[in-house]
């Protein structure tokens, strides 16, 4: 069976509509996975800022630990788990920085107090004193006291542009239902079923 990319976007949207609804706290948590030069992989929990059909977008510091690792290989992973609904999707793709003007644009959404933090902190650098990171927040906050705060050369997103969708729906006795879907041409998508 092929399916447009559109209705895998709205399956998703219906999915995370239905998990909002139903009351988990952080719907658009998504697990990232990325692996190192050395080839070992590793997770985090990271936002979901935007989607469509061009990917899932997040954003973060390009000097951090992720950031690094899809420079050197962008092929990653993000899997939301669902347990209000009983759902799971995971989402393979290649990440891609998002333009500069999309990071413009939703940079300037935020709380002045995030984007000092994002000024302020050397993510996933180590601190060297206990009160560094507090006196570089001082530092940005006086900086940007009485002007708007510009988005850091240094801070960005990232679009995951997708190669396979997975939705898993839990079902009694472990028979839980596993739809996969991959990519025929640029617009349509096979879906086949797996064991669970």
């Amino acid at each position: 069976m092929s399916v447009p990319i559109n209705e895998l976007i709205t399956r998703f949207q219906k999915e995370l509509d239905a998990t909002t609804k139903k009351g988990h706290p952080e719907p658009t948590a998504m697990t990232l996975s990325t692996v190192s030069e050395a080839g070992a992989p590793t997770s985090r929990v990271v936002l979901l800022k935007a989607f469509d059909h061009r990917g899932f977008v997040f954003y973060t510091n390009l000097t951090s630990r992720k950031s690094k690792e899809i420079s050197l290989n962008p092929q990653v992973c993000i899997n939301f788990m669902w347990h209000n609904i009983s759902k799971q999707i995971r989402i393979e793709g290649r990440a891609q920085q998002v333009s500069n003007e999309e990071a413009d644009a939703y940079f300037a959404t935020r709380a002045k107090q995030s984007q000092i933090g994002a000024w302020a902190s050397k993510q996933s650098s180590e601190i060297e004193g206990k009160m560094d990171f507090e006196k570089r927040i001082a530092k940005y906050t006086l900086k940007f006291a009485a002007s708007k705060v510009p988005r850091p050369e240094f801070w960005s997103g990232f679009r995951i542009v997708p190669t396979k969708f997975e939705f898993w729906q839990k079902r009694d006795f472990r028979l839980h239902e596993r739809h996969v879907f991959t990519p025929t041409d640029e617009q349509n998508w096979q879906e086949v079923c797996l064991y669970p």
